[in-house]
């Protein structure tokens, strides 16, 4: 059975946050409609935490990190305004699932800062969680960063690894796999501009749409290169750790307003068939 209370699939564009859209609120307001409902939906499951699955975290080579300082703490600016979070981290449940993650023969750290407990140990809170968790009930989180150093299948066994770490744990927990797709849409972008960008991101809603998330391990080298997406690792995550017979997707939104994809899908428990006397 699922573990999880509530997870989805959410994207980390700065402007999608309603304190950072400054004077063109219209250009991510399709996500930003859509985020606004995946955190009701989270809210309705009343999570007791969130793990957040994000690119952007302190990235450690060949190694998954995996948050346990007290706290986290960070802000990200966009349009000439600034937004700042600060959050608690759910130590007991971080390294329980360090604790899965090795026993499964994966490379996994618990990384901190500053003290070992108290108010200095405080780890920066990226925009990868940041932006997503600005939707999401105010609970303690855990952020985990993934290494492109390790294989696809290390990703989807790392998901297995929190699937087994959350099914031990006594409270309610929420999942996020904060995902940016596509960065070559516009020349003007910081990544320039590749037509795999568009086809990259079209195989990737179809994916999403279908249920179908492991295939995304299935994607070329070269052709990832070419379209630059950051959200792959996370999905894969998210799909070792609810497999395909237990998570129904409800596909939302897609648009590439700027340089990039965003995709906003729910992640809710597959109903069991009703036996039929």
């Amino acid at each position: 059975m699922n573990p999880f209370v509530y997870a989805c699939i959410a994207p980390h564009g700065g402007e999608i946050i309603t304190e950072l859209q400054g004077s063109n609120p219209e250009r991510m307001a399709v996500t930003r409609k859509s985020m606004e409902k995946l955190g009701q939906q989270m809210a309705a499951a009343k999570p007791d935490c969130i793990v957040v699955l994000s690119p952007h975290g302190t990235r450690i080579n060949g190694r998954f990190s995996i948050t346990d300082s007290e706290r986290l703490e960070g802000s990200w600016t966009e349009n000439e305004a600034a937004f700042t979070m600060k959050k608690r981290v759910e130590r007991h449940l971080a390294r329980k699932i360090n604790e899965e993650a090795i026993r499964n023969g994966l490379p996994a750290s618990t990384i901190n800062f500053g003290t070992s407990a108290g108010p200095i140990s405080c780890l920066p809170l990226d925009w990868g969680a940041i932006v997503p968790l600005r939707f999401m009930p105010d609970v303690p989180v855990i952020v985990i960063t993934p290494s492109r150093d390790l294989s696809f299948q290390d990703h989807v066994v790392l998901g297995e690894s929190l699937r087994s770490a959350v099914a031990q744990y006594d409270r309610r927990v929420g999942l996020i796999a904060s995902c940016d797709w596509a960065h070559a849409h516009d020349e003007q972008g910081p990544y320039g501009f590749d037509p795999a960008a568009e086809e990259f991101d079209k195989q990737t809603v179809e994916l999403i749409k279908t249920n179908q998330l492991e295939k995304m391990a299935d994607f070329n080298a070269d052709f990832i290169e070419a379209a630059k997406p950051d959200g792959i690792w996370q999905t894969l995550i998210l799909a070792g750790a609810i497999p395909l017979e237990e998570r129904h997707i409800e596909f939302l939104s897609y648009e590439a307003p700027t340089y990039f994809g965003l995709i906003c899908a729910g992640i809710l428990q597959k109903e069991k068939p009703s036996i039929v006397n």
